[in-house]
């Protein structure tokens, strides 16, 4: 079985789509630009700045992009690559894009095993656009050759009211229901829920799908963490068109893998100190280990379903994968390391400037003791 050695969550820089939800984070934030992702490297160099030597082991990379992660056709080597790397890779899509799952189908079977795609079930806008029965049969191609995949809805106020027709669809089409993710405001400083309703009112209404993803999501949203945490160590936020590493959404800039991607790269924990006002993808990040003493399910958990048959939608070898915890296959921190590890991130604006700036700086420091 592969180990998994780190979490690498990648933005894509594609911020368009074809379809247009009210609950979508771009759309929030009127962030739509129309732009498809450009990468500034080459699929192959891509590879090399994230091989397997250079992160230290097999990786689960989550491509997402801003709008549809999969409008871009540039997006597609890049998939590859990282596949033939020996690393996992998810990637967030509306599933709308049959051409995009005809390419990817011929892959060699040996890549699709350990590729999932997270399909996101915009019911509103499918039913809209007469793209339901699309969406299905595109799953349904995932499944044949070999790949996993997971379906979520994002629950919102507006989708009440369907909830029993979206329960029926996905018996139907699925043989099981669909997993529910919590619908989140990104204009308030708390990044609240996403609707009118309470938070428990809220949980009660969407608990009905029964969803491992929804129940543990509901248990650490709202809840401030302050254990030290490996975020920019055990796992990276990584820009994939500019290279910049970031310890998380919220953390520090850290390395960046374009730059010299012979030398290995810089992995600092953010430890004790996470400025989000929760983890609101916890479900990842928390589920894979990131900080190893809080008891969770595992990732898998989050993402299978079992159907009315029998069949997963996770395949074995990336289920395994999946089952993991990061703690598993790297050495937590000693007390005397998580300090260090704390007095790096504190002169973060010190240690990451480059040593002609630093050497200047010590000139100047020398003269201005002499006056």
């Amino acid at each position: 079985m592969d180990k998994l050695k780190r979490y690498i969550e990648c933005y894509i820089p594609t911020e368009t789509c074809n379809l247009r939800c009210h609950y979508c984070y771009i759309t929030q934030q009127r962030k739509f630009n129309n732009k498809l992702a450009s990468f500034s490297q080459t699929p192959e160099t891509i590879r090399s700045a994230l091989s397997v030597e250079r992160l230290g082991g097999k990786c689960l990379f989550n491509l997402c992009a801003g709008g549809e992660t999969l409008l871009s056709e540039e997006i597609l080597d890049v998939i590859k690559v990282l596949l033939e790397e020996g690393h996992y890779v998810m990637v967030v899509t509306n599933g709308t894009l049959t051409k995009r799952f005809d390419e990817i189908t011929l892959f060699p079977t040996q890549l699709l095993q350990r590729l999932i795609f997270k399909f996101s079930f915009h019911y509103l806008e499918l039913k809209r656009l007469n793209l339901l029965d699309q969406f299905f049969e595109n799953i349904e191609k995932v499944r044949a050759c070999g790949s996993s995949f997971t379906v979520e809805i994002t629950p919102s106020d507006e989708l009440i009211s369907s909830i029993e027709d979206i329960k029926a669809i996905c018996l139907q089409k699925l043989g099981t229901l669909c997993h529910i993710t919590i619908a989140r405001d990104d204009r308030t400083s708390g990044i609240n829920v996403l609707s009118d309703y309470s938070f428990k009112e809220y949980q009660n209404i969407w608990g009905t799908f029964n969803s491992a993803l929804f129940n543990f999501k509901t248990t650490i949203f709202y809840k401030k963490r302050k254990e030290f945490c490996y975020a920019g160590d055990w796992s990276l936020y990584v820009n994939l068109s500019t290279g910049v590493v970031r310890q998380c959404y919220c953390g520090r800039e850290l390395d960046n893998i374009y730059d010299d991607i012979t030398k290995p790269l810089n992995f600092n924990a953010i430890g004790y100190k996470c400025t989000l006002p929760h983890c609101y993808n916890g479900h990842a990040f928390l589920t894979l280990g990131n900080i190893p003493e809080l008891i969770t399910p595992t990732y898998a958990e989050m993402r299978n379903r079992v159907d009315n048959s029998g069949r997963n939608w996770l395949q074995p070898e990336l289920y395994d994968f999946f089952n993991q915890k990061l703690a598993d296959n790297n050495v937590q921190y000693s007390l005397n390391e998580k300090k260090i590890s704390s007095i790096k991130d504190s002169l973060y604006g010190v240690w990451k400037l480059p040593k002609k700036i630093l050497k200047k700086s010590k000139s100047l420091m020398i003269k201005a003791k002499k006056k």
